[in-house]
């Protein structure tokens, strides 16, 4: 009666491993794409890169028919989302059901093709419309005076929508799935953060999955770079920031740096022990985006993955925004200035900062001579050891 009624089915798929959502922030600044595309040693454009990001989430889609995308764009003046979008959502019939098509007579209007979209995988289909359409849309509203600053790019405002998304579909799941591991999300305002009290927080969570037979929504962000990280020091509070949420909820940073240095991104992956390659040939993007970034969290635990040992640590001033190695930190708020502060007064917390004697030479101390071993008639004061008599 099991098979007939499809009890066996149900039970089956409950005990079926959680989705996965991948949002993928996309570095869309022209100007590094252009300098990208006109180099010499290895050029790569934007189309084509968007080609092989477009086959990557097709194949993430791939691995489970409940596994979620997301996709930002990182530009130069601001951060906009490009799937999924309210504007360029699929239309709907009045009984609820999606049309074939988007006019609903058999041919697309987006391009003018007639019926080619029509035999696509119907999630292929759509991601690919709207990620096209908008950057298109966005590319097309970008003006002069929006790229003043070649070498900027949002990347806090793309990780914050990014974490804003994966926070709203991690509650939407846990809500449609009887309750799932939640306890992760209201971890970072949590007031007791004991040791025993994050044991007890753990055991629960493990109890409550073990019993319920379900597992949270595994999220993950990939980061798609070809800016430099000297256009993004103004942006180092509100991107650490970002870093620490998603260090908190146990979301990992992948970044796949296309050209130029990353300074804040590498520490990102490494603060939530994500995978960070810097490509030396970027016409192998598929290659890389299939072979290293495609695995979710539950196989990378059974993978030999890429790691980085050579970290760069360095931070940005709150005073210039500058990338500097040594620095002054406040006692009180931790603020980092390039140079001390005026009046001695923290830039961030007002407290006033003891230079003590900062800036003035030190006291040199003279060496003490050394005394000379005193001599009596040319003879040596030192008695000379008595030979031991023979026999």
């Amino acid at each position: 009666m099991n098979a007939v009624d499809a009890t066996e089915h149900y039970e089956t798929s409950a005990h079926d491993p959680a989705p996965s959502l991948l949002t993928v922030i996309l570095d869309t600044n022209p100007h590094a794409w252009a300098l990208l595309e006109q180099s010499d040693k290895n050029p790569l454009t934007l189309s084509t890169a968007l080609a092989n990001i477009l086959v990557f989430l097709n194949a993430h889609l791939a691995c489970n028919y409940a596994n979620e995308v997301a996709v930002v764009a990182s530009h130069s003046h601001k951060a906009a989302w490009l799937y999924p979008s309210a504007s360029q959502s699929t239309p709907t019939d009045l009984d609820g059901d999606v049309s074939m098509t988007a006019d609903g007579s058999g041919h697309t209007d987006a391009n003018g093709d007639s019926g080619s979209q029509v035999n696509k995988y119907r999630p292929f289909r759509i991601v690919e419309e709207q990620v096209t359409a908008n950057l298109r849309q966005l590319m097309d509203s970008t003006g002069r005076d929006d790229i003043n600053n070649t070498s900027s790019t949002m990347m806090a405002g793309a990780l914050t929508l990014a974490l804003s998304h994966i926070n709203r579909r991690t509650i939407a799941w846990a809500e449609a799935h009887g309750g799932g591991d939640t306890s992760s999300l209201t971890r970072s305002s949590d007031p007791d953060t004991s040791a025993t009290s994050m044991l007890a927080r753990r055991s629960t969570t493990t109890t409550a999955t073990n019993e319920g037979g379900a597992e949270g929504l595994q999220s993950r962000i990939l980061i798609i770079s070809v800016s430099s990280a000297t256009g993004s020091a103004h942006q180092y509070i509100p991107l650490m920031n970002g870093i620490f949420a998603c260090q908190r909820l146990r979301v990992p940073i992948d970044v796949c740096k296309l050209s130029g240095d990353a300074v804040f991104l590498q520490q990102a992956s490494d603060a939530t022990k994500g995978i960070y390659m810097s490509l030396s040939e970027p016409r192998g993007l598929l290659q890389y985006l299939m072979m290293a970034f495609l695995p979710d969290q539950r196989s990378r635990k059974h993978l030999v993955l890429p790691t980085r040992v050579d970290v760069d640590f360095r931070a940005a001033c709150f005073c210039h925004r500058r990338v500097v190695d040594v620095g002054f930190v406040c006692s009180i708020c931790l603020s980092i200035f390039c140079e001390p502060p005026e009046n001695g007064d923290c830039l961030t917390c007002g407290t006033h900062l003891d230079m003590g004697a900062y800036g003035a030479k030190p006291a040199l101390i003279a060496r003490k001579k050394k005394k000379k071993k005193g001599r009596a008639n040319g003879v040596s004061a030192t008695p000379t050891p008595t030979p031991t008599p023979g026999p």
